[in-house]
């Protein structure tokens, strides 16, 4: 299994480049609660899970913004109760990806049992 192991004391700077794969681009978009600084996804693609994981970032405070040329803006600075709402968090399984990001962030989370 591929992981990405990161150990803490030095600043994380730059970009890395990899496939835009589903799988990936949901875990990189949750990935986006780590941080409030503004993050931007190249090559994702467009689809249902990534519109409601977006829809559900949205609603934890995320601005969520489609560019062209298939990229995704996303800040976090002003997250609000760190709570997914069921109605959101039903529709796909990997709406559970925000529950590790939510925890380390702000130490706490209220995820729904995630549906899909």
């Amino acid at each position: 299994m591929d992981s990405i192991l990161i150990r803490g004391g030095s600043p994380l700077v730059g970009e890395i480049e990899i496939s835009g794969a589903k799988n990936s681009a949901l875990k990189l978009m949750a990935a986006c609660l780590l941080t409030d600084g503004p993050l931007e996804l190249s090559r994702m693609p467009r689809l249902a899970d990534t519109r409601f994981l977006g829809h559900l970032l949205a609603r934890l405070g995320v601005v969520v913004e489609e560019r062209a040329g298939a990229k995704l803006f996303m800040q976090a600075d002003r997250l609000g109760e760190p709570f997914a709402p069921y109605d959101l968090v039903r529709k796909m399984r990997a709406s559970f990806n925000v529950l590790g990001p939510l925890i380390a962030r702000v130490g706490q989370a209220r995820v729904s049992l995630p549906g899909g």
